[in-house]
């Protein structure tokens, strides 16, 4: 894999070289990891401008996180938006979608006092098109339960059983996995909600299982319900995964990623996530209109 290095970043309320996004060894965000982010994509549209999907909700879902997390932000929206496009504008390339990942870090304050946080955005530029199917195995590591690390909060130590699972999957010849719950059920994959198909009915754990509850997938369920697909949330046993009709993963990164095999267990060609891949794709880059999907959309200068 190839990782980028964009010139600039956001940080400290302006677009800046990306050589000062620096932190005080002794900040809380690097002791103790204390941030929430969110990942917002970003897609040219077919009249030259180009948009956010849904960034209001992303915004809503970190404050959200932030405050479970005693995070100060008081930023709003307007001002999110703002410094989104200014990114956006230092960093857009024409044909190439990005990708933003803005955080939250606690960069001052000590166990919850004098707390002081800046938001750090940073983007990455990604291909165009629909995923490829994808292979992927059953991790040995946990999703912890909302006693111990609330899934609710989009914070990077929620991903610790991520990057240990990304590891053990890499062993094993898979680029992706799956995250079981406390219970042995299915929770999610390592970045994306994870959803079968069965009898004609997609289905995918609720927040209750220890899953995200996913901007994505919410708009996915609206889509299903255009394609007269019934969406179900219920609980998802191991067992399921191996006789699905059809499984993908579902997120701001992936899209709608079908999944060709699990482990042993080989799936057939579907029909159901690869349509709605489509659609969602028409909707993200303004082929077609759906409210839902809360386009914020901007003319970039050089465009």
């Amino acid at each position: 894999m190839q990782l980028q290095s964009p010139a600039y970043i956001y940080c400290r309320g302006a677009v800046r070289p990306a050589s000062e996004a620096v932190l005080h060894v002794s900040s809380e965000a690097l002791v103790r990891g204390v941030n929430v982010f969110e990942g917002l994509k970003g897609y040219w549209q077919g009249d030259g401008r180009f948009g956010l999907v849904a960034l209001a909700h992303h915004f809503a879902r970190l404050q959200r996180s932030a405050r479970l997390l005693h995070l100060p932000f008081t930023m709003s929206l307007q001002a999110y938006e703002a410094a989104c496009f200014a990114l956006l504008e230092a960093l857009l390339e024409p044909g190439r979608d990005m990708w933003l990942r803005t955080t939250l870090y606690l960069v001052e304050g000590h166990w919850g006092e004098g707390d002081v946080t800046d938001l750090v955005i940073t983007g990455y530029h990604q291909p165009r098109g629909l995923p490829e199917p994808i292979a992927l195995g059953v991790s040995s590591w946990r999703r912890a339960d909302d006693a111990a690390m609330p899934c609710r909060i989009k914070t990077s130590n929620n991903y610790f059983a991520a990057r240990m699972a990304k590891i053990e999957g890499r062993a094993r010849g898979f680029g992706e996995m799956i995250l079981l719950n406390s219970a042995g059920r299915v929770a999610e994959g390592l970045g994306a909600c994870l959803a079968i198909v069965r009898d004609g009915a997609v289905i995918t754990p609720p927040a209750s299982e220890a899953a995200l509850e996913g901007i994505t997938l919410d708009l996915c369920e609206m889509l299903c319900g255009q394609m007269g697909v019934p969406f179900v949330r219920r609980p998802i046993e191991r067992s399921e995964l191996g006789i699905a009709d059809e499984a993908a993963l579902i997120g701001t990164l992936m899209e709608v990623t079908p999944i060709k095999a699990i482990d042993a267990f080989a799936l057939p060609p579907g029909r159901i996530f690869p349509e709605l891949g489509r659609l969602y794709l028409e909707a993200a880059s303004g082929a077609s209109q759906h409210d839902a999907f809360g386009l914020s959309v901007f003319q970039p200068k050089g465009a």
